[in-house]
């Protein structure tokens, strides 16, 4: 059955008008990998701008997503490996990389454990800007992938 996702569906996975609107403009999809590979290359194709308006939409690592809508849900479960042995050291990590970059920390969690997630952050801090912006950037193309193979399947 062909899958034909909304706008509104896609800014679920990935909070940017023009990535929901990309995607939506080619469906219908065959599957939920063909979905994925859309939303990956989507997110690939953002302006810096619209990567940061996406990045609002994401809870800090470590942070207790809130909400009843499927993002929160989604981000409930992508972080439910983060244990509160590790939480005071994220937030501090947090702020450190928030004061870096000016934006939120955002690693694909799904996976991962809270000191996975934390080393990740400790490594990436002695990133230059440009180099992080393609870290973000790819991080946040995996998750949409993720997420827009959850909305198909």
């Amino acid at each position: 059955m062909p899958i034909e996702p909304t706008d509104a569906e896609l800014l679920s996975c990935c909070f940017a008008p023009s990535f929901a609107r990309a995607v939506a403009a080619g469906s219908p999809y065959r599957d939920a990998a063909e979905l994925g590979d859309a939303a990956e290359k989507a997110v690939l194709a953002l302006e810096w701008d619209e990567v940061l308006q996406a990045l609002s939409a994401h809870p800090r690592i470590g942070e207790r997503p809130q909400g009843e809508g499927r993002e929160a849900a989604w981000s409930r479960d992508e972080q439910s490996g983060v244990q509160e042995s590790t939480r005071a050291a994220l937030a501090e990590g947090n702020r450190a990389y928030e004061e870096r970059f000016g934006h939120v920390y955002l690693v694909c969690a799904s996976g991962l454990r809270g000191e996975e997630l934390l080393a990740r952050l400790r490594t990436r801090l002695a990133n230059d800007e440009e180099r992080e912006h393609e870290v973000v950037r790819a991080e946040l193309a995996r998750i949409a992938r993720l997420r827009a193979e959850r909305l198909a399947g």
